[in-house]
Formats: C-alpha cells, structure tokens, sequence
C-alpha cells in the first residue's frame, strides 16, 4: 500500500530497475562476449543498483563494437569496476538474503548486522569468488579459497563499511516499514545500501587489482568463430592473458601493504557497524517496532524504546475498516435496550478515517465510526451495562471518568483488568450514584488511544430534575488536539515533534463546528469536556459572561455560582456553563490560545480549530 511520498519514488525506481536488468541480461547473454560469473555479476548488481547497474554496464563492459571487447576493457578503472562488480555481487546477494531472513526472524539490529557480514563474506568467498571463477583462477577450490581470502577480507569490508550505516541509520530511521521485507521500502534501502557500499569498495579494488590479487573484466569469444579466448586482470588461469600494466605497477605486493590495508578496511568496518548505534537504538529488530512511521522531528537515541516508538507511530492506512462520510458528526445519541432492568449499550472500537474539515481527514480511534464516541445518556442510580468490543489493532479499555463504582469496572489496563484483544469484548456493569457531565475514554496506552479520538461524552441526569441547573437549550463541547502531517495522522503529545496542528470541537475544526440557534433572552448550558490529552484550553465565550454552574461532575449551589467568560478547561476536567443571549449577532465560542484557533496554522473564514459560533437572532 501507497503510504508516503517515496513509495511513489520506489515503485518508479523498481520499474526502471527491472527495465534495466532485463536490458543488461539480454544484452550480456545475447552479444557481449564477458565471461558467465561476469555476465551474473552485472545482471544481479543492476537489478540492485538500477539504472546505475546499467551505467556501469555500457561505460565499462559493454562492447562497442565487434571484436574490440579486449581493448575497450583494458584501463585499470574498467577492471576495478569488473572487480568490484564480482565482489559486490556476491557479497550483496548474502547480505541481502541473510538481512531478510533475520528480520523475518526478529533479531536485534545488532545481531543482524553481525549476520549480514558474514553471509555476505562466505558467499562472496566461497560461492562467487572460488567456485564461479574456479576455472579462470586455475587450481583446486580451496587453493583459490586460500588465494581469495584477503582479497575479498579487504573488498567486503569496505563494502560493508558503507552499507551497515545506510542500512542501521534509515531502518531505524522515522519510517521503520524499511524493517520489513514485505514493505518496498526495505528493498529500497537494500538498494540504497549496495549503491554505497560499491562506492565504498571501488578504491580497494584498484588497488587489488593492480597488483593482480583480483580479476578484472575479461574477454571469452567462442572459438567456433574463430576468435581466441582471453581473459583479463589476473595472471593465474588458463587461457592466454593480456599484461595491462607496466613491470613498475605490477610489482607484488608487500605485507605490510596487505596488513596495513587490511587494518584500515577493519576499522572501516567497525566505525560503519558501531557509529550508528550512537544515534539509534540497534537492540531493537523487526518484531519490536513493527512497521512503526514516527511523526518529522521526533527526537530518537540510542536508548530510544520500542513502546515508545510503537505510542508515538502514525496510524498506517492499511487498518482504517471504515470511511466516515465527510458530513458525518461525532457526540450523536446512543440508545440503550434494557435486559432485565438493566440499560445495555455497545461500544466497538475500530480505526476510521474521519474528515475534521473539508479535504482534511484524519486516521482516527473511534467508537462506533464517529469522534467523539456516541453520547451515553442515562439518569443516576440507573443500572448500566457498556459491552465493550474491540476492533482496533492493539488491546484497549475504557475509564469512566469522575464515577464512583466498583474497581474492577474502572478500566485501567494491567492494573484493574486484562486489555481487550483485538476481537474481543468486555462488559462493563455499574450503578450509577452521581449527577453531572462526565466522559468515558480509553485507559490503554492512554497517550496513542485517547488522542487518537476513543473518548465520548457521558451525561448522568439527577433524579430529581429540580437538582439540575436549567436552561433552554444545551450543548456538549468535547476538545481536542490532532497531528495530521503529511498525509498521516500521528498521536499528538506535548513531545518534539508531535505537537498538535489541528483541533477540534466534537470532532471538527472551525468552520465546520456546528452553530448554535438563539434568540434574545434565551439561555444555553454549555458541557465543556477536556477529552483531550495535552493543554489546558481557555475557554472563552464573546457576548457576555456566562455563570458557572457546575465543575468537574458536581454542581454548584446558587451561593458558589459565579459569574465568568472564561473557564480554563484542563484534560480530564469539565465545567457546566450558562450563557445568556443579550443582543443579536454571531458571538464566539472559542479556546483564547490563538494557535488553537487555526488550522495547521492557516485561519479559515476569520478562525479556526477551538472555534464555533452562537447565531442570535
């Protein structure tokens, strides 16, 4: 599934890749007269490197023209790159095999990069170095394991100097799919890694090849037509071979070259396999970050932990089971049945997408397809029974927030109850023993869940009407914070990088809130709810003040009643507001930190977010 930007650019870098390798094999196995385990090494490194396989093809082996393959491979760069080619083959073919299979398996990225070395070592080694070209080197394949050694010690290790950090820094980046090998970003950065570390190579094999510790490009031509066979860049094998340099090049080189060398590509390697774990976390693998997309700027150290990541990871596409219509509205009513006396609700949760404002959605966590979750209405002392269903790709339950009732139907997760597993279903039963405005929320990974929308709104009338402070018309305002950026939607917190840049009010942002009706001298109780996670937001009304009539689930006596236009409204508290219309006009409702009345930072029709309006007529 088509999740960011770039696998757009991977789909059409693939395409180019396999355009490429079709290109180069047919050219190589139709024409070019290159011997086999060379024609293999350029088929395999072009569909690793793309069109840059390719380009390496017609500038350094391809032949221009009949019977000038032996001259036009002959410069030393032209051998070097025949020499890495063999290498990186071999070598990226183990290290990619051996990479897929330890993800599969969940290793740790240290480990996998441990394991990566080596299987690219021996295969290189052992498979394309001493058994492919056993027949151009001469000798019994353990001679030539022997002879290879060092040779191809010095050329991976400078290849995996290049590759261990591409591979470490990016699938431990912000978008973690490239720990997958069922994602194509992990192929891209498979890729990405081969490209550097054929770069990293090249300079070694010059010099290996100069002084004939490796093969170079060479030449066969069938003798049914009558060309001689020649093989270039190696003074063992059979067949006649052609000097490429002058006596002064070719001398042999010296043990201390060779162990100087060696030492130098040793500790290339250990810097390209240790550096990284100084900026992420290498003790974590496939299995513990999963396919995790963390939100830009999100700061990540080597110590880093997987739950964290796995809290703060965008919602992926792939899970949304329903698309709200654009019209849809969040708080509406839910009606209970009764079962022996016992007012019954369900609740499902699942991941929707959810559009706050026209053209902006959101992947949210949602009940019963809407955000907020649907309004429980009940009267106090009422027996009540939530069955609780769980849709979502990660265990959850819910917190009555403010209630009195028993623990074990409190909610939160590991500490009252088990979470409910995915397909599950958990019934909640209580009697109600309270009056006032209360929420319901999840209290599983409570910082993911909740400010992803599993919140909603839970009204307990008193029994005795005469208690409840009145008004002709009332109306719920449930707050919240989303980050949405770049076409996902990440969990807002008041961390680096995920701090929100919309917000809403029943699940839209100005001017899609709703509008209040009035007329002069009408009254409405407005039901602010922080269902949000991060700020205190506020809340200010324009027109007059309004009397506070209730905080927190408790009413006010007349005595205590006060007289406000703002109310600061704190995640987790509620306050119960009335607000009389005294003169005609559109008057605000809004939160009095200006950014939260914008949209990723825009105003929309003169506001934003914490924005709705009440219409006096």
């Amino acid at each position: 599934m088509i999740v960011q930007p770039i696998d757009f650019l991977l789909i059409a870098w693939f395409a180019l890749a396999l355009l490429a390798t079709a290109y180069v094999a047919y050219d190589q196995f139709t024409g070019n007269p290159e011997a086999g385990v060379m024609k293999w090494g350029f088929v395999l490194i072009t569909l690793y490197m793309g069109p840059f396989g390719l380009l390496l093809y017609v500038m350094a082996d391809k032949e221009p023209a009949p019977g000038t393959h032996e001259a036009f491979i002959k410069p030393l760069w032209k051998q070097s790159v025949g020499s890495t080619i063999h290498c990186c083959a071999g070598d990226a073919t183990g290290i990619i095999v051996a990479a897929a299979i330890t993800a599969m398996l969940g290793l740790p990225m240290w480990v996998d990069l441990i394991v990566e070395y080596i299987a690219g070592f021996l295969f290189g080694l052992l498979i394309f170095q001493s058994l492919f070209m056993r027949r151009m080197m001469g000798g019994t394949y353990l001679q030539n394991v022997k002879r290879m050694l060092v040779p191809e010690l010095i050329s991976m290790n400078m290849m995996m100097a290049g590759m261990a950090p591409v591979m470490s820094l990016l699938m431990m980046g912000r978008d973690m799919r490239a720990m997958q090998p069922t994602e194509l970003l992990f192929w891209g950065v498979m890729s990405l890694g081969v490209i550097v570390g054929f770069a990293f190579a090249i300079p070694v094999n010059v010099w290996l090849v100069s002084r004939e510790l490796k093969h170079g490009l060479m030449t066969e031509r069938r003798e049914s037509h009558g060309a001689k066979a020649a093989a270039h860049g190696h003074t063992h094998g059979a067949g006649k071979h052609a000097s490429i340099h002058d006596d002064a090049i070719l001398l042999a080189p010296t043990r201390p070259q060779l162990a100087a060398l060696t030492g130098v590509t040793v500790l290339c390697l250990l810097g390209g396999m240790i550096a990284p774990a100084l900026f992420v976390n290498l003790r974590l693998g496939a299995r513990d970050v999963g396919s995790v997309i963390m939100p830009p700027g999100m700061i990540m150290t080597w110590d880093t932990p997987a739950d964290a990541m796995r809290d703060m990871s965008a919602v992926l596409p792939r899970h949304v089971s329903y698309v709200a219509d654009p019209r849809a509205r969040g708080d509406t009513s839910l009606q209970p049945r009764i079962d022996n006396g016992v007012k019954v609700f369900d609740l499902e949760a699942s991941v929707i997408r959810w559009t706050i404002l026209p053209g902006v959605t959101v992947e949210a966590y949602a009940f019963n397809r809407q955000v907020p979750g649907p309004r429980i209405r009940i009267t106090e002392g009422d027996r009540v029974r939530i069955n609780v269903t769980n849709r979502l790709p990660e265990g959850t339950t819910v917190h009555w927030h403010g209630l009195i009732l028993p623990n074990a139907m409190d909610g939160p997760a590991e500490i009252t109850q088990k979470p409910i597993e995915p397909g599950n279903t958990f019934s909640y039963e209580f009697t109600t023993e309270q009056a006032g405005t209360y929420f319901y929320h999840t209290h599983a990974r409570v910082d993911r869940q909740q400010s992803l929308g599993l919140y909603g709104a839970l009204i307990i009338d008193p029994k005795d009407p005469r208690q409840d402070a009145k008004a002709d018309t009332e109306y719920v305002i449930q707050l919240q914070e989303w980050l949405q950026r770049a076409g996902l939607t990440y969990p807002a917190m008041l961390m680096e990088g995920a701090l929100p840049n919309y917000f809403t009010i029943n699940g839209k942002a100005y001017p899609s809130t709703d509008t209040i009706h009035l007329k002069v001298g009408q009254t409405v109780k407005l039901r602010f709810i922080g269902s949000n996670n991060n700020f205190v937001h506020p809340m200010h009304v324009h027109g007059g003040p309004f009397t506070v009539v209730a905080r927190d689930g408790q009413a006010l006596p007349p005595q205590a009643q006060f007289d406000a236009d703002t109310v600061n409204v704190g995640p987790g508290q509620r306050y119960d507001v009335i607000w009389r219309a005294r003169q005609p006009g559109k008057w605000l409702v809004h939160c009095h930190i200006g950014h939260h009345t914008t949209n990723n930072n825009t105003e929309t029709q003169g506001a934003g977010g914490l924005t709705m309006i009440i219409d006096v007529t």
